[in-house]
């Protein structure tokens, strides 16, 4: 019996509001002390009721709109039942059977090729506290609870199991949490916690005459670890069912420092929630009037502005997938472009970025959105190397020495890297590396051309980088034809 893998990802996303879903806490919970965003609500205390955040609610309609969703009129909350030591009510807030957004569809790009795979919803809920592990006075394991988490908005999407290998996954993330970035409902940091993956495996029969039961793995704290998990799970399946063996529907955890998924429990079915409407809250009622400025305010998607990166700014797909990676470099390159006034000369702004600004970012350790030059000043460089003002070679000497003191070419001056404009000192330049070079001359005169670029390389770089190419090129040709 030949085998296919199916896959379906849920993905857990804070949504990106200041307040939390049902109250007026902050939700920038990372750096507080514990239990310090708190109150009644959130803590689930009896007789608080719930407020609801309209920012995330338009947030997650927005998501559902750039996944090309459809948004029903009609939409309600639903309490979720479970017991966890970081769920003080006993219940979440969230959606069941009518959800804000339904039907959807996400196109990415994997192995070369575009995959389009379904967005069966996307609802809102409200995030847990969390468990802290640690270990007491007499060295006995305790947990404590931290509730500045519980309560912050959260967006479930669930993709239609439409993958087939580990890589799609991996891409169908990347692609997901690029969106959300783009339209500001999420950092999609998954090492924040606030971008979250749980992923359905299992395998069947390509005749389809024979499918096994679904697999949910947990604990993946990165999109290496969604695919290693996936890789390992897809081998594991397919070793039992060809010797023979049985699977069951299961939720099993990853574990990054093994490299194995462990079996923790059996899978929950819907009834196990005992989900029903929540009666503090109303109903979401929708006109279309609504949807249309939500729809309004997300302006150029990831996917779109790499196909104009393409076809109208002639970059590369390579050079062009990763400027749209992030929204935050995607910007930069265009204010980059906007400043410098660079129309027609993308591609040089866009080598700039990729390999010097980028190069620097990771040389010094920084953020990604910690850009050392800024767009400004990258575009009054390359602009001054477009007019001359700048040698290339000196442009790039200068990128790490640029600070907010004064101008580009202010800066460069200080630096002695301002292009030279002497001839006759760089045709000295010229005469002292014909005679430190005197192979390359022998060369060029016996008819080998490609010789003088040695030469002009060596006299710049005796120029301190700051003498223009051509006009070495042609004081090195007068010399040469003495």
């Amino acid at each position: 019996m030949e085998l296919e893998t199916v896959i379906g990802l849920e993905v857990h996303a804070q949504v990106l509001t200041r307040s939390k879903m049902y109250c007026s806490c902050s939700a920038e919970y990372a750096n507080a002390d514990p239990n310090t965003h708190v109150c009644p609500v959130c803590l689930g205390l009896p007789g608080a009721m719930p407020v609801m955040n309209k920012a995330a609610i338009e947030a997650v309609i927005k998501t559902g709109l750039a996944l090309n969703c459809e948004i029903p009129s009609f939409s309600k909350l639903d309490r979720k039942n479970y017991g966890y030591p970081d769920l003080p009510k006993g219940y979440q807030i969230s959606q069941y059977d009518l959800p804000l957004c339904a039907h959807g569809t996400l196109t990415f790009e994997a192995a070369g090729e575009d995959v389009t795979a379904g967005i069966t919803r996307v609802h809102i809920e409200e995030d847990t506290g969390r468990l802290v592990h640690a270990h007491n006075e007499q060295g006995s394991e305790i947990s404590l609870v931290d509730l500045n988490r519980s309560g912050v908005p959260l967006m479930e999407i669930v993709g239609d199991p439409d993958l087939h290998t580990p890589e799609q996954a991996g891409a169908y993330l990347n692609a997901l949490r690029q969106i959300l970035r783009s339209i500001g409902a999420s950092t999609g940091n998954m090492e924040d916690g606030a971008f979250r993956c749980d992923a359905n495996i299992s395998v069947r029969a390509r005749d389809n005459s024979w499918a096994g039961p679904k697999v949910e793995i947990k604990n993946m704290n990165s999109f290496r670890s969604v695919v290693r998990a996936l890789q390992y799970e897809e081998i594991r399946q397919a070793e039992v069912v060809t010797k023979g063996g049985t699977l069951v529907q299961e939720t099993r955890g990853w574990s990054e420092p093994t490299g194995v998924t462990v079996s923790q429990r059996t899978k929950e079915q819907a009834h196990d929630y005992r989900y029903f409407p929540e009666p503090d809250l109303p109903p979401l009622v929708f006109q279309e009037a609504e949807i249309t400025v939500i729809r309004e305010q997300i302006g150029e998607l990831p996917a779109a502005r790499k196909d104009r990166y393409i076809t109208v700014l002639g970059l590369s797909p390579a050079d062009a997938g990763v400027l749209t990676s992030d929204d935050r470099l995607s910007t930069y390159f265009e204010d980059v472009i906007a400043v410098g006034n660079l129309s027609g000369r993308e591609k040089s702004a866009a080598n700039w970025v990729l390999n010097d600004v980028l190069g620097l970012q990771r040389a010094r350790g920084l953020d990604a959105d910690a850009f050392q030059v800024t767009a400004a000043q990258l575009g009054e460089l390359i602009a001054a190397v477009d007019a001359g003002s700048l040698t290339g070679r000196a442009a790039k000497a200068l990128l790490p020495l640029l600070n907010a003191e004064g101008s580009v070419l202010d800066q460069a001056s200080r630096h002695g890297l301002v292009a030279m404009d002497d001839s006759e000192a760089i045709r000295a330049a010229a005469r002292e590396t014909m005679v430190a070079f005197p192979a390359a001359v022998a060369d060029y005169q016996a008819g080998k051309q490609a010789a003088i670029g040695r030469l002009i390389g060596e006299t710049i770089r005796r120029t301190g980088g700051r003498a223009n190419p051509d006009t070495v090129r042609l004081i090195l040709q007068e010399e040469l034809s003495v």
